[in-house]
């Protein structure tokens, strides 16, 4: 896919028209014939991996002296919107810029290429001059750029639109093994999620903090944020929601803990500093009230269990 600095070159300069060029004499927003046939040259183009047309150009590539005011005042919601009742799909992938053409001002519409061709699901149809109906495109047709030209597509059309998303995946993929390969020889490869938190797992990657500016950035998530409750809160707000339904105390919350063996195998709800009490997450409030409403008895089996513990 030729990339938008490249078609703006390029565009300053082609006397024709190409796969990824196309040049519009007019656009009378207020035509149906112009929208239709700017409607299929979009989709065709973006079908075909993208490309750009020229507004103010004439087919041999001379000025048109076409008066773009109200073009450029256009709201590309518009476009998008004229897309949309064509072919179902919200595609705002476009861009339009003025241009500079030998000294004459032109318009440039900047196309996106598509993963997935759009397919029209309607007729672009418009009544021409003495009130001749024209279609410009029909219902269930896939259009893409053949040369210059924008018309259905084929098998191979649809060959070229699936090999050219295989390309853009391998050159992703290739890319991150790059990555892989250029690592120098004893480093350790890992993925990391975007933010960063204190966990007590063994076999949680390790993060080194460092204030250096070329450093990846991370959120460092800390027990405060993640285990805000201590037990006496827990407990109370455990109570608020069970609504006297039962009423627990700090016993109850010891005896689930161990029976439980939430310290040593639920890091998300529990954790313990060197030196500080033992702090609670929302998660494990929440799993505590969801664990009784599920089973009334579960606070008096913790107890029970517990007491066989301790024996």
């Amino acid at each position: 896919m030729v990339s938008r600095e490249k078609l703006f070159v390029r565009a300053q300069v082609v006397d024709k028209e190409s796969k990824q060029i196309e040049f519009k004499e007019r656009f009378d927003i207020d035509s149906a014939r112009d929208w239709c046939e700017i409607v299929k040259d979009v989709v065709a183009m973006a079908n075909s991996g993208g490309g750009c047309i020229l507004i103010g150009v004439k087919d041999d590539g001379t000025p048109s002296e076409f008066d773009l005011t109200n073009i450029m005042d256009l709201d590309p919601a518009q476009l998008t919107d004229k897309i949309a009742k064509y072919t179902g799909q919200q595609f705002s992938g476009f861009e339009v810029k003025s241009i500079d053409r030998r000294g004459c001002k032109g318009l440039v519409l900047f196309i996106d290429g598509v993963p997935i061709p759009m397919v029209f699901i309607k007729p672009g149809s418009y009544e021409a001059s003495g009130e001749r109906h024209q279609v410009a495109f029909r219902e269930g047709t896939v259009y893409f750029r053949h040369g210059a030209k924008s018309e259905p597509g084929d098998t191979s059309d649809l060959r070229d639109a699936i090999e050219r998303e295989l390309r853009r995946f391998r050159q992703t993929w290739l890319s991150n093994i790059k990555k892989v390969v250029i690592a120098p020889s004893g480093y350790t490869v890992q993925s990391l999620p975007s933010r960063v938190s204190v966990s007590s797992v063994p076999t949680t990657p390790p993060v080194r903090i460092t204030d250096s500016l070329e450093a990846p950035a991370f959120r460092l998530e800390t027990p405060d944020d993640t285990h805000p409750y201590r037990q006496k809160e827990v407990v109370q707000i455990v109570n608020s929601r069970l609504r006297g339904k039962r009423i627990v105390n700090s016993y109850d919350i010891l005896c689930v803990r161990r029976v439980h063996k939430i310290d040593a195998t639920k890091p998300q709800y529990y954790y313990k500093s060197k030196y500080g009490s033992p702090q609670y997450s929302e998660d494990f409030i929440n799993w505590l009230v969801t664990s009784y409403e599920h089973d009334p008895s579960f606070f008096d089996e913790a107890r029970q269990e517990y007491g066989k513990l301790v024996k």
